[in-house]
């Protein structure tokens, strides 16, 4: 007598199991489309970031360099970090590609436009076009005396120098960097 109700009620208790069960695998569909699914999702959009990476993109690496990339080989790449500074970084470590660059070797890059030189504040200040020899520029500053922008301009485009600065980054590029 012992034996058979213990049986009747193993019969029962398996309705009683599938109720148990059906929290879990809620929580398994919940997790997967709130948590599994975007991961993947991300994790597939950086490898085919990592994969179209090419020479002349400017991409942010991890430690948070910011580079360009010269040449990409396998799964490193060369950056130049500034002007005639090459280092090698793993593939993996970029985190943003900011630039787009030229198309890689089997594609053909179209030629830059020239860009009109257009001539600055300083130049105007004295009146004088942007290719005026030093004595233009000294004459153009003797008659303008006693004016304290044309003094200013003076002052950066005597020095070949500065000048030269003056004119790779536009006047307010310059002004930003180095008079402040």
């Amino acid at each position: 007598m012992l034996i058979s109700p213990a049986y009747a009620q193993a019969a029962e208790g398996g309705a009683s199991m599938l109720v148990q069960l059906a929290p879990l695998v809620l929580i398994f569909i919940v997790f997967y489309f709130l948590l599994i699914r975007p991961q993947q999702k991300k994790v597939k959009e950086q490898r085919a970031m990592l994969d179209a990476v090419k020479r002349g993109d400017t991409v942010v690496m991890s430690g948070g360099m910011i580079g360009k990339v010269v040449h990409v080989d396998g799964n490193e790449i060369g950056l130049e970090l500034a002007p005639n500074l090459r280092v090698k970084a793993i593939k993996g470590m970029i985190v943003e590609v900011r630039a787009k660059g030229e198309p890689s070797a089997g594609g053909e890059a179209k030629p830059a436009k020239p860009r009109e030189k257009e001539e600055g504040a300083y130049y105007k200040a004295l009146g004088i076009k942007a290719d005026a020899a030093q004595d233009a520029i000294e004459a153009a500053f003797q008659g303008k005396t006693g004016d304290e922008a044309a003094a200013d301009a003076y002052e950066t485009l005597k020095d070949p120098v500065k000048r030269k600065l003056y004119d790779s980054l536009g006047h307010d590029e310059y002004v930003s960097r180095v008079k402040s």
